[in-house]
């Protein structure tokens, strides 16, 4: 069954992660470095910001 789109109320606009600081870097080569974490959380929130906007065609245009 598939209905109307969810209101933007109930399905909020994903969020996008915070880039990390150089201070945020130990600097010591972790598998995972803080930077590796950001992109890893950008890709995720950019995959989900698309999904977003199919479902809310009408803020694609918002520019946020």
């Amino acid at each position: 069954m598939s209905g109307p789109a969810a209101p933007a109320e109930s399905d909020p606009r994903p969020v996008p992660p915070r880039e990390p600081e150089l201070e945020d870097c130990c600097g010591t080569g972790c598998v995972l470095c803080v930077f590796d974490v950001y992109q890893i959380a950008q890709e995720n929130y950019e995959a989900a910001l698309a999904a977003w906007l199919a479902r809310h065609p009408e803020q694609a245009d918002d520019g946020a």
